[in-house]
C-alpha cells in the first residue's frame, strides 16, 4: 500500500504540471471506487488548480472553491499522460488539463476521488488524522506524550493514523531498527531519550525513502511512471533469515496486528 513517501513522491511529481493550469475535462470511467465518485467531479472543468497538498496519505488539489481529495488505496497510482493516450483496463478517472491528463490507475479500486467545498481539514476522512511525522510538531516530547500509559507495542503505535500519519509497515520496521528499539516493546515504557531517538529515525527513514522515490513492492509508481527503489536500501524489512547489516545476527519476522514485522533480536531492545 502506498504510504507517506510514495504519496509525497507523487505530489512532488505532479504538482509542477498541475499548479496554475485549468481543468478542461474530467472523465470517470468507473465510479465504483472505495467510495463512489460523486457526480459533481465531472463538472470541475474551468477551475484552476491553485496548489497540490498532502495530508497523511491524501492528496488535496486546491481548486479555489473546494478541494479534490485523492487517495491511492492499496494499488493505485497517479500518472501524467498525454491527452489522447488510450486508457488501460484499470484507468478509472482522467483529469484533463489541456495537453496533459492526470490519470488514476487503480486495479483493486480501493482508492478515492472525492470533492469537498469546505476546509479539507474538516472532512470526515481527514479530521481525525494524527500529527505529520515530517513536521516540526512531531518531536521527542510529542511522541513521549503520545506513549504515556499505552500498553500497545511501539510498532503498532507508529502505525496508528489517529496518532501519527503515513508511517506504514515498511517504514515503522526500518525506523525501529535504526533507533535500536524492539518492535515488541510497550510504547509506554519508552524514555524521553528513546522517544527523541525514534523521532529522528522516523524522519531520517521517510526522507531517505522520498529521495529514493518510495518503495516499489507491487504496483506503485510515481507521477512520471517511474518506480521507486528504496526497497534495495531496506535494513530489515522483508529480510527474514538474512544477516543483520550491523551485527550479522539473522533477521527475525513476527506478526503484529496482522502485519509482518522484521527486526534484529540483538540490535533492538
Amino acid at each position: 500500500m502506498p504510504e507517506l513517501p510514495e504519496v509525497e513522491v507523487t505530489r512532488r511529481g505532479i504538482a509542477p504540471q498541475l499548479v496554475g493550469r485549468t481543468i478542461t475535462a474530467v472523465t470517470v470511467r468507473e465510479p465504483r471506487l472505495r467510495w463512489r465518485v460523486p457526480a459533481f467531479v465531472r463538472r470541475l472543468a474551468g477551475r484552476e488548480v491553485r496548489a497540490v497538498k498532502r495530508r497523511g496519505k491524501y492528496l488535496l488539489l486546491d481548486c479555489g472553491d473546494g478541494h479534490l481529495i485523492l487517495h491511492l488505496g492499496m494499488s493505485g497510482s497517479l500518472r501524467l499522460v498525454a491527452a489522447g493516450a488510450a486508457p488501460g483496463k484499470h484507468d478509472h478517472v482522467d483529469i484533463a488539463l489541456g495537453p496533459r491528463v492526470l490519470r488514476l490507475r487503480d486495479p483493486r479500486r480501493f482508492g478515492a476521488v472525492l470533492w469537498t467545498s469546505t476546509a479539507p481539514e474538516a472532512h470526515p476522512l481527514i479530521r481525525h488524522l494524527g500529527v505529520e511525522p515530517l513536521s516540526a510538531a512531531f518531536d521527542g516530547r510529542h511522541l513521549h506524550a503520545l506513549t504515556r500509559g499505552r500498553r500497545t507495542s511501539i510498532k503498532q503505535l507508529l502505525m496508528d493514523g489517529r496518532l501519527l500519519v503515513g508511517v506504514g509497515n515498511i517504514y515503522a520496521s526500518e525506523s525501529l531498527f535504526l533507533s535500536g528499539i524492539s518492535p515488541r516493546r510497550r510504547a509506554g515504557t519508552l524514555s524521553p531519550a528513546r522517544c527523541a531517538r525514534l523521532v529522528a529515525s522516523v524522519k531520517e527513514v521517510l526522507r531517505a525513502a522520498i529521495r529514493a522515490g518510495g518503495s516499489t513492492l507491487r504496483d506503485f509508481v510515481g507521477g512520471d511512471g517511474a518506480s521507486g527503489y528504496f526497497q534495495v536500501q531496506h535494513l530489515v524489512y522483508d529480510r527474514a533469515g538474512g544477516p543483520c547489516r550491523r551485527c550479522g545476527t539473522p533477521i527475525r519476522r513476527l506478526v503484529q496486528g496482522q502485519r509482518a514485522t522484521y527486526y534484529c533480536p540483538r540490535c533492538q531492545r
